[in-house]
């Protein structure tokens, strides 16, 4: 008889515009499928037209420009893995709960990207001594909730930012042409930021002398520590450090024995140096073992802890990572009202019977 094929599925969230995450739970490759990229979109997925293929480079710039894919292609490149995580992933585990898609988890993926530095493309149109700040355009739009009017999808990054040498302009995803729903044609890709900085489906670059407000920088994508109130906001900019068990699941019922703990961790702040695993609540922690992978400083490090149960009862799994930069993952996420940066531990609760 032959065996059936088992697979796991996205996990929706919202189809209209689609909402999707990764299965994060059962995906252990280091780089992830296409299929398996979390989506997330704020509006219907745009139309392609020849226009698409075309990025516009304007505003305080000395030589305005229009590239065509093409050109791209035919520029030095450059590739590797990059953490692409949602800035409200994990959304569901706030408490007290806030609005938004309720996100659980899976709001992250790794890719292999490949495009161009967008500095380079820069030192073709020059920089203006009045520049400040450079804004990315998408070609999707829609209405809001909030305000009224139609809105593109648009986010701007600071100089310093966008000049980075990794801060590029995507054309390709693990080895082939961006997949559409991530973007195709072009994307912005900014390593270490979450990922609505990534500007998917770019048509227009625009160099400006001052500070960019539009609705996904002014209104989303902002830290606001109180309930109702605007006071001591702040910008969603770098991912913070994380981790996630992916095995065993929460409230899995599991027997004696010998069992290994598995999972992964990510930061924007530097690499992976150590995930501590705590199967008492946190009471003790142990120190897993880690699967860094050299020269590569965007991507999630694996770890694994092996647990030998010989006691039935309930055990709480608690895993907490920290990074070369001192960062360490707390027991407990700063609240905001929209629900942004949750890292708080990962924890499985289980029943050893």
């Amino acid at each position: 008889m032959r065996t059936p094929d088992i697979k796991p599925y996205l996990v929706t969230r919202g189809l209209i515009p689609e909402n999707q995450e990764h299965p994060i739970h059962f995906i252990s490759s280091a780089i992830t499928p296409e299929y398996y990229f979390f989506r997330r979109n704020h509006f219907s997925y745009p139309v392609l037209s020849e226009q698409s293929f075309l990025l516009s480079i304007g505003g305080e710039v000395q030589r305005p420009l229009t590239f065509h894919y093409q050109d791209l292609l035919r520029m030095p490149s450059k590739e590797f893995a990059v953490v692409l995580e949602c800035s409200g992933n994990n959304r569901a585990h706030f408490r007290p709960k806030v609005f938004g898609e309720q996100w659980e988890g899976g709001a992250v993926s790794q890719g292999v990207w490949r495009g161009v530095a967008l500095r380079d493309l820069l030192k073709f149109t020059g920089l203006n001594a009045a520049a400040k700040e450079i804004v990315f355009e998408g070609h999707d739009s829609g209405k809001r909730t909030d305000i009224e009017g139609e809105f593109v999808f648009a986010r701007s990054l600071t100089l310093d930012k966008a000049l980075h040498p990794d801060t590029i302009i995507a054309y390709a995803l693990n080895g082939r042409p961006i997949p559409y729903k991530q973007g195709y044609p072009l994307r912005l890709v900014v390593p270490q930021w979450y990922a609505m900085a990534s500007v998917k489906w770019l048509r227009r670059i625009t160099v400006i002398d001052t500070h960019f407000n539009g609705p996904f920088q002014e209104i989303d994508y902002v830290y606001y520590p109180e309930k109702d109130s605007d006071e001591g906001k702040t910008p969603v900019t770098t991912i913070h450090v994380n981790s996630i068990i992916q095995q065993p699941l929460n409230r899995n019922v599991l027997d004696t024995g010998m069992h290994q703990l598995y999972g992964m961790a990510w930061s924007g702040t530097g690499f992976i140096t150590t995930v501590e695993i705590s199967v008492d609540g946190g009471e003790n922690w142990n120190r897993a073992a880690i699967q860094p992978v050299p020269g590569n400083p965007y991507g999630w490090t694996f770890w694994n802890y092996t647990w030998v149960v010989t006691q039935k009862g309930e055990y709480t799994i608690m895993s907490r990572a920290a990074d070369s930069s001192g960062s360490i993952q707390p027991e407990t996420a700063r609240w905001n009202r929209k629900g942004y940066g949750y890292n708080a531990y990962s924890t499985a609760h289980v029943k050893v019977e």
